[in-house]
C-alpha cells in the first residue's frame, strides 16, 4: 500500500495557495483510503524536518513558488532518497526561471516576447528610460516567482511616471529576488493550456481564454472567486486553438516537465502570433484552478489527476 507525505505551505508569497491545494489532495486520498501524513514545510530547516520521516513515503509536492518548485526541495528529496511528484530538479529549476525557459522555448521555434534580464539592484530610472525607448510598452516581473507576484505593466507615459515615483517601494517589495525580467508588452488574448500524462500519453487538455476584471490575470484574479472569467474552449479560430495545444505540448516536452504542466500564452490577433509567456511545472489544484477545470472539460476527474501524479513520481 502506498503511503503519502503531503508537503504544504512553504512560507513564501504562495503559502496560502499551497494550503488550498493540499486540502484538495487530502480529500482525494481520504476518499481512496490512502494513508497520508502532512508536513508544513519551512525552507529554513526542511532537511532536518524531512529526516524525521521514512523515505518509503511518496512525497506529494503541494508547494508553489520559491523553494517548492524551483528545484531546491527536489534536490533535498533526491539526496534523502525520497520519491516525489511533479517535475525533477533540472526541469523545476528551468521552468521557475523565466529567462532560462524563454531561451529554450525560443530555440525551439515558439515565439516569445523580446526581453532582457536585469539584476534587481540595477533597476533604476536610467535603465527604465532605456527600456521604454526600446520597447515603448513593457512588463517588469521577478525572474523567479509565481502567482503574478511583483508584476508591473507599463503601457503608457502615465504608468511609467507612476512607476518611477514608486520605484523604491517596488524594490523593497521584491527585495528577496535577485533578478528581474523586463519583457516587451504584447496586447492580446490571454490563453492557458494544461498538459497531463494520461495513461502514459502526454496530452494538451484544452485552451482557456482568461478575461480578468482587473488590469491583468493577477494573484487576486487567480485565487479569488469572481475576479476572472475562464472561457473554455477559448473563442479563437480552430487553427490558432490547435496551434496553442501544440505549443503547450512542445513546451512541456522541451522543458522536460513530468506528469503535469500549464503553459501561458498571449495571442496577438492583429499579427496572428501566439506568444509564449511561461510554464508552471506545479500548477494550482485549488477548487477554482485552471488544471482541474480543463481536465473536467475532457471528462478527466480531479481524482484521476491526483492519483496519476502519485503514480508518476520521480525517484
Amino acid at each position: 500500500m502506498k503511503k503519502i507525505l503531503i508537503l504544504q505551505g512553504g512560507f513564501n508569497e504562495e503559502h496560502e495557495v499551497s494550503l488550498k491545494t493540499a486540502n484538495q489532495i487530502k480529500k482525494i486520498l481520504k476518499k481512496n483510503k490512502i494513508d497520508f501524513l502532512n508536513l508544513t514545510v519551512n525552507p529554513k530547516n526542511f532537511e532536518k524536518q524531512i529526516s524525521k520521516y521514512s523515505n518509503k513515503l511518496i512525497c506529494f509536492n503541494a508547494l508553489h513558488g520559491s523553494f517548492g518548485e524551483d528545484g531546491k526541495i527536489q534536490q533535498i528529496l533526491k539526496k534523502k532518497n525520497f520519491k516525489y511528484t511533479h517535475s525533477n530538479i533540472s526541469s523545476s529549476k528551468i521552468c521557475f526561471n523565466k529567462v532560462k525557459s524563454k531561451i529554450i522555448i525560443g530555440k525551439n521555434n515558439i515565439p516569445t516576447p523580446s526581453f532582457v534580464k536585469l539584476n534587481a539592484k540595477s533597476l533604476n530610472i536610467e535603465n527604465l528610460y532605456k527600456f521604454k525607448k526600446k520597447y515603448k510598452r513593457f512588463i517588469i516581473k521577478p525572474n523567479e516567482s509565481g502567482s503574478s507576484f511583483g508584476i508591473k505593466i507599463i503601457k503608457n507615459n502615465k504608468d511609467f511616471n507612476e512607476f518611477l515615483k514608486k520605484i523604491n517601494k517596488y524594490k523593497n517589495e521584491i527585495s528577496n529576488h535577485n533578478s528581474l525580467l523586463l519583457e516587451k508588452y504584447i496586447t492580446g488574448i490571454e490563453l492557458t493550456v494544461s498538459v497531463l500524462d494520461i495513461n502514459g500519453k502526454l496530452e494538451s487538455l484544452g485552451v482557456t481564454e482568461i478575461s480578468s476584471k482587473r488590469s491583468f490575470f493577477d494573484y487576486k484574479s487567480k485565487y479569488s472567486k469572481g475576479f476572472s472569467k475562464h472561457i473554455l474552449p477559448a473563442k479563437i479560430s480552430k487553427k490558432i486553438y490547435k496551434k496553442c495545444l501544440k505549443y503547450a505540448l512542445k513546451s512541456h516536452k522541451v522543458l522536460k516537465c513530468n506528469a503535469i504542466s500549464r503553459s501561458d500564452f498571449i495571442y496577438d490577433n492583429k499579427s496572428n502570433i501566439i506568444y509564449y509567456l511561461e510554464t508552471n511545472s506545479q500548477p494550482g489544484l485549488t477548487p477554482i484552478s485552471l488544471v482541474p477545470e480543463q481536465a473536467l472539460f475532457r471528462n478527466i476527474s480531479f481524482e484521476k489527476i491526483v492519483l496519476d501524479l502519485i503514480d508518476n513520481y520521480n525517484e
